[in-house]
């Protein structure tokens, strides 16, 4: 290669990148791998640009779904390329694999897409409606009866388990009591501790306002399950791709609804950008007419599980990995703004298109 690796792609986790080239490259085809630039980004898996003689692609290490998964969701990416949604159609080794083991490690190809990330209120509101068609477009099109590949969901209800206070209330205990084991305990630490008991006082305040049953309101169907600003790439205004496509699976699309405004309009910037969601959900009634209360449970249900949910703190002191830190304290200042707006936020998500 003629560019070094980044001392990020070498450390201990990626430390067998170097070597696994070689053997990718012969693989799928690339001749000379000319250059490898790590990608920070990613929060669950490896991901790297690669310039060869091929020309651009992403290389992702496959971390956080099971490889047999992997291939599936990766020929349903190849039918959605065929049907005009803007996505990277994965790459094929010559004997049609788009996933390649490497000493148990899998990795997959797909052709780099020029774009940036938009973060938050970045969106224009013309904007934050086409990526809420975008959204429609793509709930439409994984559940197309002629795609064969996913069979159709079924009329069964999904189940929605619902956390009950005590379980959180004991959550937040356990991770309290963990923090004060430690012998020397960091600025995040203490941190954790105080909005941990921020946490317990919302509990003890708004338990009793939790979902009641465990079945979701409104229609289900396959959906992307991530769809957000770092798996969103924008050129000249418009939508270029959407990436990461490892959690396809069948969900109540109100759930994915809620989930893509409040991660793109919200999360990490401690409030909700009302208007900009009501232009998103607008732009995604357009293409899927969800009606009001399948929206409004989701909302709901998607605000009890922020409120019952510590999965931050797990990463951090059960897996040992630092890596989503930075998205706990922004959570918490989010969720305590959306508790005392839960009106005004039911208000964004019943827009009309």
């Amino acid at each position: 290669m003629t560019e070094a690796m980044d001392d990020a792609a070498c450390s201990s986790r990626y430390s067998k990148i170097t070597e696994d080239l070689v053997v990718l490259g012969e693989s799928f085809g690339l001749g000379e791998v000319q250059a490898c630039r790590f990608l920070p980004n990613g929060l669950m898996n490896g991901n790297w640009r690669l310039e060869t003689a091929e020309g651009m692609f992403a290389l992702k290490r496959i971390m956080d779904v099971p490889l047999p998964l992997a291939r599936r969701n990766l020929a349903v990416l190849s039918e959605l390329a065929n049907a005009g949604v803007p996505v990277g159609r994965p790459t094929a080794t010559s004997s049609g694999e788009t996933v390649v083991e490497v000493a148990g490690r899998g990795y997959c190809l797909i052709r780099w897409l020029e774009g940036g990330h938009r973060p938050g209120t970045e969106l224009t509101l013309d904007q934050a409606g086409d990526l809420g068609v975008l959204l429609g477009r793509i709930h439409r099109s994984l559940n197309d009866e002629r795609t064969a590949l996913l069979r159709p969901p079924g009329s069964e209800p999904v189940s929605a388990p619902v956390t009950t206070p005590a379980v959180a209330h004991a959550e937040a205990d356990r991770f309290l009591a963990l923090v004060a084991a430690l012998k020397s305990p960091t600025a995040f630490d203490a941190e954790a501790a105080q909005a941990l008991g921020e946490r317990t006082a919302l509990l003890a305040k708004y338990g009793s306002e939790r979902p009641t049953t465990e079945v979701a309101v409104g229609p289900v169907g396959w959906t992307h399950g991530d769809v957000q600003h770092r798996n969103v790439l924008w050129r000249d205004g418009k939508i270029a791709g959407v990436i990461d496509w490892d959690r396809i699976r069948v969900r109540p699309f109100g759930e994915e609804v809620a989930r893509t405004a409040t991660v793109q309009f919200g999360g990490e910037d401690g409030f909700l950008d009302l208007e900009r969601t009501a232009a998103f959900v607008a732009g995604y009634r357009s293409v899927v007419p969800i009606p009001v209360p399948a929206l409004a449970d989701a909302v709901e249900r998607l605000w009890w599980k922020r409120m019952s949910d510590y999965w931050q703190l797990v990463f951090h002191y059960d897996r040992d990995d630092h890596s989503c830190d930075h998205l706990f304290l922004p959570a918490e200042r989010f969720l305590a703004w959306w508790t005392e707006r839960r009106e005004d936020v039911q208000e964004a998500f019943a827009a009309m298109p």
